[in-house]
């Protein structure tokens, strides 16, 4: 009934980085460890170990990962591709049990959204080089676009320009999509390693239950027209103080990709965005499998408090 004790990170202090490793400290049951480069100047939180790599040194991440029984990898969706599979290689051969990918997004077995959000083939081939060197396995959490960092980005995430008080809806604004905050996928994952790797009662949630398998966690099921009356709450104003457009999510998906094939890289998150709430549902994965939240024991968590924390980023120009 033993958990996994020793979990190495890459990307400690990123935006989703920085609270996974703030709920393992404060869970106390695992000796965490940063992977970063050796030029890095990143100021890794105390308690946490440092192993210094060389991404084009084989040798220097199989040392770093030598005696880790779990590689977190959340990296920059432009990070190069090669990158992790130096990881993955480097995890085999220092025999690293567990790893979870560069997932931290939407519902991958979907493999046409994966395809049609860009992520799907490379993510579909790091999970395979995984299973074909036969010495590690992986789970993949699903958690869609995080929350208030998609809020209170540009109106290319999720439709709001808090600037100049406008919201564009896609279609009519009522498609519902999972979304998930930062402090609750720092949970989910710390939860999920906190588990016994092994049950043998066949009835308490435990880490094998997961091997190569999804874990699906949510803050929120809602849609762009939720999320507004959230926001008039919080703001205190009125519908008819902003601005108010509607564009067809096909037409604007069509246009963002585009763009980013005349050289917009905005056109790249403004697709990813936009499909995700096309009207077929596909953002929405807990209608179709369900959510691990209950078996983490996850908070349920105030919708208008996050509202209000991806306003402020939005005050505050915290666009990245």
């Amino acid at each position: 009934m033993s958990h996994a004790k020793n979990v190495a990170i890459v990307g400690a202090t990123g935006s989703v980085g920085q609270f996974i490793v703030a709920e393992l400290l404060k869970a106390g049951k695992h000796q965490v460890t940063a992977i970063t480069r050796f030029e890095s100047k990143a100021v890794i939180p105390d308690g946490v170990k440092v192993a210094k790599v060389n991404y084009d040194d084989h040798e220097s991440l199989v040392a770093a990962l030598r005696g880790q029984e779990v590689l977190i990898i959340t990296m920059n969706v432009t990070a190069p591709p090669e990158s992790q599979l130096k990881l993955i290689d480097a995890a085999a051969e220092a025999g690293v049990p567990w790893v979870l990918p560069n997932e931290w997004g939407c519902d991958q077995t979907n493999e046409q959204l994966a395809n049609d959000i860009f992520l799907g083939p490379n993510s579909r081939k790091v999970r395979a080089r995984i299973e074909e060197l036969g010495k590690s396995s992986w789970i993949g959490i699903a958690s869609n676009f995080w929350y208030e960092f998609s809020l209170g980005g540009t109106a290319d995430r999720y439709g709001f320009d808090f600037n100049n008080r406008s919201v564009v809806f896609f279609d009519d604004g009522k498609q519902p999509i999972n979304t998930t905050t930062w402090p609750q996928s720092g949970l989910a994952v710390a939860r999920l390693l906190a588990l016994p790797i092994n049950a043998d009662d066949g009835k308490t949630p435990a880490l094998s239950n997961f091997k190569n398998k999804f874990v699906y966690v949510s803050s929120f099921c809602v849609s762009q027209k939720d999320m507004f009356a959230s926001v008039l709450r919080v703001t205190n104003t009125k519908a008819e103080d902003w601005k108010i457009t509607h564009e067809n999510s096909h037409e604007r998906y069509q246009s963002a990709v585009k763009a980013l094939q005349q050289g917009d890289r905005t056109g790249f998150g403004r697709a990813m965005y936009t499909r995700m709430f096309f009207p077929d549902g596909s953002g929405a994965y807990e209608t179709t499998h369900g959510l691990q939240n209950e078996a983490l024991g996850l908070p349920k968590e105030d919708f208008d408090e996050f509202t209000k924390r991806g306003i402020d980023r939005a005050k505050e120009g915290l666009t990245y």
